[in-house]
């Protein structure tokens, strides 16, 4: 693990590999760790950098105002990459995707899974879903709601948490409740937001994009993701990959490192 400075902040992040670069960008019940089953892999063709955002994981959480993607664009300029790829999952997709709006010089490839965008708006059938899966928790109850939250998204809407392999499970709910922590901090603190919001721009996004999904994952995640792939000039919607829900590259991480190791510059 490594400490760097970007915009006022001490941001973590792991670096493994030499060539074209490649940041990676975790979702947001989560951490950099998630992204622990790419790394090796990528690393052999790539050089791979995993980050925690701000507040998140390692990273420290000033209180100032800030926006994620210009910590992204701060961390390239730090490490003197001009252009790099990005793999987002979760709300690290919807970074990777304003951080292409906003600098689209500084990236060459966009790779989403399971990600939201800027600007989306949750339908009633997510709302609905919620209710009947975990309905009312604590918010100030980390473990609780961790324990709603993973499974919400990690085991998802159409399978039950024996169907999932218990020691993802109990990872999931670890990073979760560090970054429900950091979440209560970010509520604190104004953060940027991309304006105009990506919903409505995907048409920009002039880089090949690679849009997955979990098969288990929701169904608004599942629609936007064709929504993406569609908009996207040069965007690809891979296969549903079975058996798997919202956190996809780290519960089938083979299947994630195959697509990656054949879409990325």
């Amino acid at each position: 693990m490594t400490k760097i400075d970007i915009n006022g902040a001490q941001l973590a992040y792991d670096e493994s590999g030499t060539g074209t670069a490649v940041v990676l960008l975790h979702a947001g019940i989560a951490d950099r760790r998630m992204w622990r089953g790419q790394i090796p892999a990528l690393a052999q063709r790539h050089r791979v950098i995993a980050l925690d955002l701000r507040g998140y994981g390692e990273s420290e959480l000033p209180p100032a105002p800030f926006a994620h993607h210009d910590d992204v664009i701060g961390l390239l300029d730090a490490l003197g990459i001009e252009r790099a790829a990005l793999a987002g999952c979760s709300f690290g997709g919807r970074v990777a995707v304003d951080t292409a709006l906003a600098c689209p010089e500084r990236v060459s490839a966009l790779a989403l899974f399971g990600a939201p965008v800027s600007g989306n708006e949750w339908s009633e059938e997510t709302e609905q879903l919620w209710e009947e899966l975990v309905g009312d928790v604590d918010p100030e109850d980390f473990a609780a709601t961790a324990a709603g939250e993973v499974r919400f998204w990690v085991v998802g809407p159409t399978r039950r948490p024996e169907d999932v392999d218990p020691e993802l499970i109990r990872f999931a709910e670890e990073m979760d409740r560090r970054a429900l922590a950091a979440e209560q901090a970010l509520s604190a603190i104004e953060v940027g937001e991309l304006d105009p919001p990506a919903i409505d721009r995907l048409g920009e996004l002039r880089v090949p994009v690679l849009v997955g999904t979990g098969a288990d994952d929701l169904p608004d995640i599942r629609r936007l993701a064709d929504r993406i792939a569609d908009e996207a000039p040069n965007g690809v919607r891979l296969p549903d990959v079975a058996n798997a829900a919202h956190l996809l590259p780290l519960e089938r991480p083979a299947e994630v490192n195959t697509a990656l190791l054949s879409f990325l510059p």
